[in-house]
């Protein structure tokens, strides 16, 4: 193949992956023996307000600051005296009272962030709020294990920094069989039948290359291991139900997956938040339910594990226009079989002690969720990945 062909023809591929590369190569072997043990990630886009996710519906404070957006008693379902979660994550309550759920309040991190995307960027990559990072924590995780070119995927159109290592990514797919079909165009299979060619041992070129073949050594696995195992469940019809029916197709099926990421949009309530997030949250507890009861019924829920974050949370103090603006602290949803602290894993935050922006004070740093999970759940050196040590939790 000449350089100036591959280079025109690149554009496809460029255009397809949307990133530049995605795991070794799949015939490489691993150094680490696959385990059964998976973890979900979900992202709530946008800051989800959790002071209306999770409600101290006795509480003076939240009532007197949130005078015509707070949920009263009847807009909710209560977990304790003290606590209600909103209505719309009513799907959850048979989840929550079998002990599926644990809730951890205050989560956050020191010097926080307000930026949608610098905020996004810190979660995803584990960083400090002055740091930056060109890797993602679970990108980091795949360069320490080496494990297939699939070991973590993101059911979406482009992959995100959460699952760009420095040497392995994930992949991003939204359906097996057209990403199978795509990698089977003739232009792939003539980029592979040129291997030896000196041209594209050339350092960028190189790269591309390989990300090529690793995508379309893993894309045949991946089809056919999926299609053994399809869903009668009755997903949400939207983009998030989609999304959550693709990783119990991919789990239920025995796919050697250890990480999936979706994420679910909109939660950017700066006006009128009351009717957004309550259709938000009705379509993300809706397709959980939906996403656990399929699991449970293939047998695959056990290993499982589910965690559901947002960038940031809201101000205490609603806006003018019936909404909230961009806050700090927030609650974290873990979802699991066996999970060690069912409920409440902490208490909600002190509405009446606040950082001098009106904002909530953190007490759990993000990245003590990531070790427990690293550590305890997938049984790797959490401190290798994260770059430094973090205290671990209690609800694995």
């Amino acid at each position: 193949m000449k350089r100036r062909d591959f280079l025109k023809q690149s554009t496809l591929a460029s255009g397809m992956f949307f990133v530049p590369q995605f795991l070794k190569a799949f015939e490489q072997l691993p150094n680490k023996t696959f385990s059964n043990k998976k973890v979900v990630i979900i992202q709530l886009k946008g800051g989800n307000d959790g002071l209306n996710t999770v409600v101290p519906f006795n509480n003076d404070i939240y009532y007197q600051q949130r005078n015509k957006i707070a949920l009263k008693q009847n807009d909710l379902f209560k977990i304790s005296d003290e606590v209600g979660l909103h209505k719309s994550l009513k799907p959850l309550q048979n989840l929550y009272n079998k002990g599926f759920v644990s809730i951890i309040n205050n989560v956050g991190y020191p010097n926080p962030n307000l930026s949608h995307f610098r905020s996004t960027d810190i979660w995803q990559t584990a960083s400090d709020s002055n740091e930056f990072l060109q890797n993602g924590w679970v990108g980091r995780y795949l360069d320490h294990t080496k494990g297939n070119p699939f070991s973590a995927i993101e059911v979406d159109d482009s992959l995100s920094l959460m699952l760009k290592g420095e040497t392995q990514n994930g992949l991003a797919i939204t359906d097996p069989k057209m990403f199978y079909n795509s990698m089977r165009a003739p232009f792939f299979n003539n980029v592979v039948s040129n291997y030896n060619d000196v041209h594209l041992s050339e350092h960028n070129l190189g790269y591309l290359y390989n990300t090529m073949i690793d995508a379309k050594s893993s894309s045949k696995y991946i089809y056919e291991k999926s299609k053994t195992k399809s869903s009668s469940a009755a997903y949400p019809k939207n983009l998030f139900g989609k999304q959550l029916k693709t990783i119990s197709q991919f789990i239920n099926s025995g796919l050697e997956t250890q990480v999936y990421y979706a994420g679910l949009s909109g939660f950017d309530t700066h006006a009128n938040q009351t009717n957004s997030q309550a259709r938000l949250l009705n379509t993300y507890a809706e397709s959980m339910e939906v996403f656990i009861e399929d699991l449970q019924k293939n047998n695959a829920f056990n290993d499982v594990l589910i965690l559901t974050f947002s960038e940031f949370g809201r101000r205490v103090k609603q806006n003018e226009s019936n909404g909230t603006d961009h806050g700090t602290a927030n609650n974290v949803f873990i979802m699991g079989k066996n999970l060690n602290k069912q409920g409440l894993y902490n208490n909600l935050p002190n509405l009446g002690d606040l950082d001098k922006n009106g904002n909530l004070k953190y007490e759990i740093d993000f990245r003590e969720i990531y070790a427990t999970i690293l550590d305890k759940w997938l049984h790797v050196n959490d401190s290798a990945i994260l770059n430094k040590s973090f205290s671990k939790l209690g609800f694995i």
